[in-house]
């Protein structure tokens, strides 16, 4: 079973690097960025000073994360009642069910974990990523708490969302987490589309918690995407280093440089990287043989940034209404809370 599952994720890893490859411009998806060498590195990269993003989130979720409680329940102030014998009709407890899409390292949805155990409560905690290790290790971080109960789902956002959604108790509120800026990896029309389908999965007057960056200077979204340390620069050449591992090719390291490049037309920052050479790399296992040309860029990923007000926009178009934006107004970073309409 194991060999099968395998099989088919270097099978599908396969076929998208054969189709990626021949679009002009060259891409690869952000996706296989996370091996287990590509999350630790991501890891790191959310510690290095220019890249605010993870701190000023973890901010905002320490101070409101009360509030984000209380609005699980319902009703303000009633937190205490969530999984402690009251909620359904006839007395059975209301244990709401947390949904967080991409895991990562579990250091953020621990924080609202705890503060629904300072409150009283109980929650079944679902846990969406393509990468294992970041499962395993959000599993070992919620594993301290024994209010909660933890399911992983190795599966793509959208998988993983049915199934987790599929578990769900009668009325027992849900809240979706997207957090860490996820949102700004899909161009607007993706975006929306994504949006929708999570409302999908949703009950009116459940919620959703989106993480997303804002625009901010040119200046600090280089030195966050190119850091001095080249952490990101080995974070993206290592997409290389899993292609020749996993998928047989032939990429020489040495001759493909981290570019990261601000596009003011479309709002975000992009990770590419660059030929220094005319070559040609082979990829046996996609039945690839690809010429490059110096100067001749693969696009590897994309971070869009808002306003906002952009924020709110989005919500609404999919069938949300904004229910409170909490930002850090030195690191321009948005938390919003979300309520999906009836």
């Amino acid at each position: 079973m194991m060999n099968t599952s395998v099989d088919r994720l270097l099978a599908d890893f396969a076929t998208d690097v054969q189709r990626d490859l021949a679009l002009a411009p060259k891409q690869l998806q952000s996706k296989y960025l996370y091996d287990a060498l590509g999350s630790s590195l991501f890891e790191a990269i959310c510690r290095l000073p220019w890249y605010r993003i993870t701190r000023a989130e973890r901010g905002l979720l320490d101070r409101h994360a009360p509030a984000i409680v209380a609005r699980l329940c319902g009703r303000a102030g009633e937190a205490p009642r969530l999984g402690s014998g009251q909620g359904h009709e006839g007395g059975a407890p209301r244990i709401p069910l947390i949904v967080e899409l991409g895991c990562g390292s579990g250091e953020k949805i621990v924080i609202l974990a705890e503060a629904l155990q300072s409150a009283g409560g109980r929650a079944r905690v679902h846990l969406i990523d393509i990468s294992s290790q970041a499962l395993e290790q959000s599993e070992r971080t919620l594993g301290r708490l024994r209010h909660i109960s933890v399911v992983g789902h190795r599966q793509t956002y959208e998988v993983g969302l049915r199934q987790a959604a599929a578990a769900r108790d009668g009325d027992d509120p849900m809240l979706v987490l997207l957090l860490g800026s996820n949102i700004g990896n899909f161009d607007m029309p993706a975006a929306h589309e994504f949006l929708c389908a999570i409302r999908g999965a949703l009950a009116p007057g459940d919620a959703l918690l989106l993480g997303a960056d804002l625009v901010k200077p040119v200046r600090d979204l280089q030195l966050a995407y190119d850091d001095p340390l080249g952490v990101t620069a080995a974070f993206n050449r290592n997409l290389l280093v899993r292609i020749n591992r996993d998928l047989g090719g032939t990429f020489d390291l040495d001759a493909f440089a981290h570019v990261a490049i601000w596009n003011p037309a479309q709002n975000r920052i992009e990770m590419h990287l660059e030929s220094r050479a005319d070559q040609r790399v082979t990829i046996a296992r996609a039945g690839l043989s690809v010429p490059f040309t110096r100067g001749e860029r693969i696009w590897t990923e994309s971070s869009y940034k808002y306003e906002p007000w952009q924020i709110d926009r989005m919500g609404l178009d999919a069938g949300f209404t904004t229910t409170e934006q909490w930002t850090d107004g030195d690191a321009r970073f948005a938390l919003t809370l979300f309520t999906a309409n009836g």
